[in-house]
């Protein structure tokens, strides 16, 4: 979410992480050093846009497991997992699970939002193919994403969720305790398959691609909330801003911003105060 325009408001600091000697807190009372596998790349043939988002996974090796930790911007504090065991101190750890791991990758490497939550994912609309159980790891590429379920054919019990590096290998976010690291993909009974989120969806020319927050979001015929909204987008949404100007203030959350932005796939304007980007006037993003 933007913040005031006078007030500076932290957001997320990914701090460099090399792939050997990594500090990982296991809990907040112990910490134990580990080595990450350092092939971390496309190993077989991908596209541009596969590439980039391996590379944005695997950009965090070595960042510690935290339940429900992670957003498309980095690592953050997780949850205390509620079935206790190396998870029940995941607030205090900093990093990523397997689903907001994926999410990262995706709107980083490609600008891709994927919904939260392995079991939303594994069911996103947006898929350009998908790969049955039976069909094993021939038919997938790099970047494709790999599920396991508990019910194997019910994509409402997928609880994992990892991505395809090629050659049987896999980067991931496993489990409290570990770190975000290369792995043997386990073609195991809960393996559920696979599905491939890369497209041929070219953003509009001259754009920088953001995501919004909050549901029923208003965008607007002009910088202001004078006219009736053009549409509203029903949830977390991306777009593609062409420019930004000053507008009237809208206040959500306690902030209030007074930029706006234009969308030219929607021909309309959005608050930035419904833009999730720390900054109220979005960087990168000329004035209109």
């Amino acid at each position: 979410m933007n913040r005031t325009l006078v007030t500076v408001a932290g957001g997320v600091l990914l701090a460099a992480v090399g792939t050997t000697g990594v500090a990982v807190a296991d809990s907040p009372q112990q910490a134990r050093t580990v080595t990450a596998a350092a092939d971390c790349r496309p190993l077989t043939g991908a596209s541009a846009q596969a590439a980039a988002i391996v590379n944005a996974a695997c950009s965090q090796l070595g960042v510690p497991y935290s339940w429900g930790g992670g957003s498309i911007h980095g690592p953050t504090f997780g949850q205390d997992y509620p079935g206790g065991g190396p998870g029940a101190h995941d607030s205090k750890v900093k990093g990523f699970d397997c689903s907001h791991l994926v999410q990262y990758a995706a709107w980083q490497g490609a600008g891709i939002a994927l919904p939260e939550g392995s079991w939303n994912q594994a069911k996103w609309s947006g898929a350009s193919a998908r790969f049955t159980r039976a069909q094993g790891l021939a038919p997938l590429q790099p970047g494709d994403l790999l599920l396991w379920a508990s019910s194997p054919g019910n994509h409402d019990t997928v609880h994992h969720i990892a991505i395809y590096l090629g050659n049987g290998k896999m980067v991931e976010a496993r489990e409290s305790g570990t770190v975000v690291m290369v792995s043997d993909v386990r073609l195991n009974a809960q393996y559920a398959g696979a599905l491939r989120i890369t497209n041929n969806e070219q953003p509009p020319a001259n754009t920088k691609r953001f995501m919004t927050w909050g549901t029923g979001v208003g965008l607007r015929p002009e910088a202001g909330t004078g006219k009736p909204p053009v549409t509203r987008l029903p949830g977390p949404t991306a777009v593609d801003v062409l420019c930004q100007a000053y507008g009237e203030s809208v206040t959500a959350e306690g902030y209030t911003n007074n930029v706006w932005s234009y969308l030219p796939t929607y021909k309309a304007w959005i608050s930035n105060i419904y833009i999730d980007d720390p900054a109220a006037w979005l960087p990168g993003v000329p004035e209109c």
